[in-house]
């Protein structure tokens, strides 16, 4: 069973960047001469690729959830949490800490000696 969701925009931007590694490594070992432009076009058509696989992916499979439970949710990662699962993390410290309390509880009240 797969830890992960398959993303394939990851998988063709790893194949380009690795591929413009090996470019200039065999430029380093002197098996070929590469111009020192030649990253841009790679980099530049690996990245537009990635973009385009991404966005098809996302539009034919949508926002799936893993159906596993997160560590911070006992009923599992929501689609529509978005953004808002960062903020209701920093929530859960509690109102003294949202009111500039330190972690410890000591305050961060001036002139006060840590």
């Amino acid at each position: 069973m797969p830890r992960h969701e398959f993303q394939p925009g990851k998988l063709v931007v790893g194949f380009f960047l690795t591929l413009t590694g090996v470019v200039y490594l065999g430029d380093a070992g002197d098996a070929w001469e590469t111009p020192w432009f030649a990253v841009i076009p790679l980099v530049v058509a690996g990245l537009g690729l990635a973009g385009a696989v991404a966005f098809l992916n996302h539009a034919i499979r949508g926002r799936r959830t893993s159906g596993r439970a997160s560590p911070t949710s006992p009923a599992g990662p929501t689609a529509s949490a978005g953004w808002a699962g960062w903020a209701g993390a920093a929530d859960q410290a509690g109102p003294a800490r949202r009111a500039g309390q330190a972690a410890d509880g000591r305050g961060d009240e001036p002139g006060k000696r840590r």
